[in-house]
């Protein structure tokens, strides 16, 4: 497993490093390919703030823990990123092809901004993967957003949006054909 540490607003002794990629390298035994985990280490009002999140074969992980102590604060998100690989890991394997979230040779189309117009202060850019709906709803959650943008499957890969709804349930926004 590779690597990449970074600390915010905060220095961490090099024990606690290792401390961290000894916790998080248990975690590689999940995933038959070369796994990268991205930890981050922050402080917010004198709390400890551990994050790891792990890519494998374009699939995210993510986990975010905040306590009073860095070892807590490493050892709960080891704990939770574990929890959530072993509770997706079976539907990963039940409901996806093989090579589902394999990057897309693909060119992703962004369009230009307009002179003048509203503040960007941040741009992604990701291939646009056909997909089924479940597949979707799956990477979103374990990415842990609110939404996730995808070529349906089901509708002549038509550029569709799904959603977490406030009241728990999902929605889908699709493109007319």
């Amino acid at each position: 497993m590779k690597f990449t540490i970074t600390e915010k607003k905060i220095q961490v002794s090099d024990e606690i490093k290792e401390y961290a990629e000894r916790k998080v390298s248990k975690i590689d035994r999940f995933f038959r390919g070369d796994a990268e985990a991205f930890i981050t280490f922050s402080s917010e009002r004198g709390r400890y703030k551990a994050e790891v999140t792990i890519e494998n074969n374009g699939t995210f992980y993510r986990v975010s823990e905040v306590t009073s102590d860095m070892h807590a604060s490493i050892d709960s998100a080891c704990a939770s990123i574990e929890r959530q690989i072993r509770k997706n890991k079976t539907r990963l394997e039940k409901r996806l092809r093989e090579g589902a979230f394999d990057k897309d040779p693909e060119a992703s189309f962004l369009p230009e901004p307009e002179e003048d117009s509203f503040d960007i202060v941040r741009t992604k850019h990701f291939p646009i993967k056909p997909m089924t709906v479940d597949e979707a709803i799956l990477q979103m959650n374990l990415l842990e957003h609110t939404f996730f943008a995808f070529k349906n499957q089901n509708e002549h890969d038509a550029f569709s949006i799904v959603y977490r709804r406030r009241d728990g349930g999902y929605g889908l926004i699709s493109d007319e054909i």
